[in-house]
């Protein structure tokens, strides 16, 4: 209990500093434009998702299970997402943000549906507060909306470090800002967390998890980003961590090409696994289960600007993942080639084609963890 507490002091006293600084910024100046701005002002958003999948492998499903006996479901319709959201300015510093996707009440929904939902004070561009539910800052995809991602959907490793409470949508607060360090911008996110997961109704233990991301600016002209990811916790007790480190480019190659890459890599403790062990079915320590990935992400972009065709697409994510890479080890390696056509601008429309290639060191028949190769075309429209 006392270290529980003293890392909850240390949290407030290190974001002090920054909330002194931010209480007292520089007076504004305000234009006559600016001061007939009218509060609040609503933003409605959406998006749309809709698949054809298709497995290839014998025996396996399209939700990539295998099945040793009974028929098999391998080509189905689906709707992945349909989300309506509310952005509310109640004043120049207070927004609040709403996110729901709709597409869960296919399934039980208890634990879905309610995914944003916070509020936010910018004190200034250095320091300011979120507080509700929100996707806290660990890593690329934390801060990349689902689509406009160079790939199908987020990486294998991006989904487990959420079940562990480091990534998706999680319960906290969290302050973020941004400066210059000499030439060199500089951003970070330090977030107190639950971290059980999204629409839950209260903490599942007295512990909380503190996630802190720093980016680091390398190049202004070709957007090389440099961001350092760490985490440290406490779960029914027990010491966890996560830590991670990634990279971002975008050159422009000429003036119709150009190619991004994302290179990621992450480490934590796996108590998700961990605690759905049976007790006599694991070690005595927690930390003997840990997973670890990496994924690089190479994306190719012409811009056609044809009548209604803004560009084309081609990537090639591979991911390597371990959720435990002490104790029974099960490497995925995960290929996912796809190509995207783009209509409109930022992929107001946009249909991808390409497959999900799965490949594990060990096949474990009637689960998931069991080679599969899937074909896949996804429909998207965003507003």
């Amino acid at each position: 209990m006392k270290k529980t507490l003293l890392i909850k002091i240390a949290f407030v006293f290190l974001i002090m500093p920054s909330f002194i600084r931010a209480q007292t910024p520089a007076a504004p100046v305000t234009t006559d434009a600016e001061s007939t701005v009218k509060y609040p002002q609503f933003q409605f958003k959406g998006l749309f998702q809709a698949r054809y999948l298709q497995a290839l492998e014998d025996g396996v499903d399209v939700m990539g299970v295998q099945h040793s006996t009974g028929d098999v479901v391998q080509s189905s319709f689906d709707i992945k997402r349909m989300r309506v959201g509310l952005n509310t300015k109640l004043s120049e510093a207070t927004e609040v943000v709403i996110l729901v996707n709709l597409a869960d009440f296919k399934s039980d929904p208890k634990g879905k549906v309610l995914e944003n939902a916070y509020a936010k004070y910018t004190f200034s561009k250095y320091f300011a507060v979120t507080g509700g539910q929100f996707r806290p800052g660990f890593g690329i995809e934390e801060l990349v909306p689902v689509d406009i991602i160079k790939s199908f959907d987020f990486s294998n490793q991006y989904y487990e470090f959420g079940k562990n409470g480091w990534t998706s949508f999680q319960i906290g607060a969290s302050v973020t800002g941004a400066l210059d360090i000499g030439k060199i911008p500089f951003s970070y996110a330090v977030s107190m967390l639950n971290g059980n997961g999204k629409d839950q109704e209260k903490d599942k233990d007295n512990g909380k998890q503190y996630a802190t991301r720093l980016v680091f600016t390398l190049s202004k002209e070709h957007k090389i980003n440099l961001g350092l990811n760490g985490g440290v916790g406490v779960v029914f007790k027990q010491d966890v961590f996560a830590l991670g480190a990634d990279i971002t480019s975008d050159f422009k190659l000429t003036d119709k090409f150009t190619f991004d890459l994302q290179i990621e890599y992450k480490q934590g403790t796996n108590h998700n696994l961990y605690f759905s062990l049976p007790t006599d079915a694991r070690t005595p320590n927690v930390s003997d289960y840990q997973m670890r990935g990496v994924y690089f992400l190479p994306n190719l972009r012409y811009l056609v600007d044809y009548k209604k065709l803004t560009s084309l697409e081609v990537s090639c994510r591979y991911e390597r993942f371990d959720p435990s890479y002490k104790i029974d080890s099960n490497v995925r390696q995960t290929y996912t080639p796809m190509v995207s056509l783009e209509f409109g601008k930022a992929y107001t429309g946009r249909i991808e084609m390409g497959f999900e290639i799965d490949r594990y060191d060990k096949n474990i028949p009637d689960t998931s963890m069991y080679n599969d190769n899937l074909f896949i075309i996804q429909f998207q429209c965003r507003l």
